[in-house]
């Protein structure tokens, strides 16, 4: 069975024709995967996700925790590539880190300054930084996910991951856009032309690394450690989790179990029924955004949209928000963000809805233009009011930043230090006996103060 995912309107598949679908694949069957109007999409999606909090990453290593990949998978478009083998889910967090548009507040990722003008721009161009920047900045060594292989722990075994990924890239940048490239022929032209991710340190460290059991098992025996097997693996790790998920290459791949043998005659093959989730890949084709993201046009035109202006919305006076068709997961969760959700089709706007949102960092203009651009009428005048009040008393107040809070022996003290020439703009006063120091003027506040005679206790942040 061959399944199409997301084709350009008039465009057909180089493995046959057929329609696209929205149901989850069945995971034995053959699938040709057009990522590209895809990551459009979810890269808008996983930032509203991370901007209403429910994108949860470990404090150490910046993995998405296991709740969190289920929730991502579950908001895809189109689902993830396999319905039980997080890919795309597992791998979007680790790409808004490494490229600075999403940011760890203690355990939950939250959209950076940038991440946030992201979510207001053509997803293109932030896709392209993405693949820079993971490049150079990615939060973890792909070859980890690669768990079959055991002994990566180990000291001194595995190479700077930074000089690995470029050679995919690379690699890729060898492929033509447009035209299907089969994975064991990308293999033989990255040895062909000495494009090597290598993984190992030494021969010495690939008697580390092994299959099943460290001595029986280890990849340091001859004709054990093929370039398929680790290098190959590394590979298609990169092409599958980082370049599919970010829309840069469609992918032609079946389900990884049996798809490839070339570890079965290591001692432990037998024992697994593949050696990587990445092994169904079989072939991949370069993307006008793959082509724009490598650098190798400098123009991009996205796809045109399956429903051109999305889901139309009726915004009625008394604040409701009405969605006359099947909304995507990105225009669900900003509703969610900005308003409450009163019926299956119908949200509800409140000015405490509406300053939630500022508080949480959301921009109200964003939210009006999408109004403004999905309605057949004008805003209703209430709904242009409420939006006017809301934004007049979010101007209302000033965050100036963390400060430290000094208190004084006397009224007098304070009145002299805060009325002292080169004190009064560093610091000001509260009441009649404190002072409120921004924590980023504290240095200087200290040195003036002590050329005025006075000396203030730290204190421990």
């Amino acid at each position: 069975m061959i399944t199409v995912r997301a084709q350009r309107p008039g465009q057909l598949a180089s493995f046959g024709e057929a329609d696209p679908v929205s149901e989850a694949p069945h995971p034995d069957s053959h699938q040709v995967r057009l990522t590209e109007p895809e990551a459009l999409t979810n890269l808008h999606t996983v930032l509203e996700l991370c901007a209403s909090g429910q994108v949860k990453c470990s404090a150490t290593t910046g993995r998405p925790s296991a709740a969190t990949i289920g929730v991502i998978g579950a908001h895809l478009a189109g689902g993830d590539f396999y319905p039980d083998e997080p890919i795309a889910a597992f791998a979007w967090p680790l790409l808004l880190q490494s490229g600075g548009l999403a940011k760890l507040e203690g355990t939950r990722l939250q959209p950076t300054p940038q991440g946030r003008r992201a979510l207001a721009a053509p997803a293109a161009d932030a896709i392209r930084r993405l693949w820079h920047r993971w490049l150079a900045h990615g939060v973890i060594d792909e070859f980890s996910r690669i768990e079959h292989i055991k002994g990566q722990r180990s000291r001194n075994v595995l190479t700077a991951v930074k000089n690995r990924r470029p050679v995919i890239g690379s690699a890729l940048a060898t492929c033509r856009p447009g035209e299907w490239v089969a994975v064991d022929d990308l293999f033989a032209v990255m040895q062909r032309r000495r494009l090597n991710p290598s993984i190992a340190r030494s021969e010495r460290a690939l008697w580390k690394l092994y299959l099943v059991d460290p001595e029986y098992g280890s990849l340091g025996y001859d004709g054990c450690h093929g370039w398929s097997i680790i290098e190959g693996r590394y590979t298609l790790a990169v092409l599958f989790e980082y370049a599919g998920t970010l829309g840069l290459i469609d992918l032609d791949y079946v389900s990884a179990a049996g798809a490839r043998d070339d570890f079965r005659h290591n001692w432990g093959g037998d024992y697994l029924d593949t050696l990587s989730r990445y092994d169904g890949l079989r072939s991949i084709r370069l993307n006008d955004l793959g082509a724009y993201a490598l650098g190798l046009t400098d123009t991009y035109q996205p796809p045109a949209p399956a429903h051109s202006g999305g889901v139309p919305l009726k915004v009625l006076a008394n604040l409701d928000i009405v969605a006359t068709g099947e909304l995507s997961a990105a225009d669900r969760l900003m509703l969610d963000a900005y308003a409450r959700q009163s019926a299956d089709h119908v949200w509800t706007m409140s000015a405490a809805s509406l300053l939630s949102a500022i508080d949480a960092g959301h921009d109200i203009a964003r939210f009006a233009a999408l109004l403004d651009e999905r309605s057949e009428h004008n805003l209703p005048g209430t709904v242009s009011t409420l939006f006017a009040d809301v934004v007049r008393r979010a101007g209302l107040l000033t965050a100036i930043g963390d400060v430290s809070v000094i208190e004084c022996a006397d009224p007098a003290t304070a009145a002299l230090i805060a009325n002292d020439r080169n004190l009064r703009p560093l610091c000001r006063l509260l009441g009649d006996r404190h002072l409120a120091v921004r924590h980023d003027k504290d240095a200087k506040f200290r040195k003036a103060l002590i050329r005025l005679g006075y000396v203030a206790p730290r204190q421990k942040y």
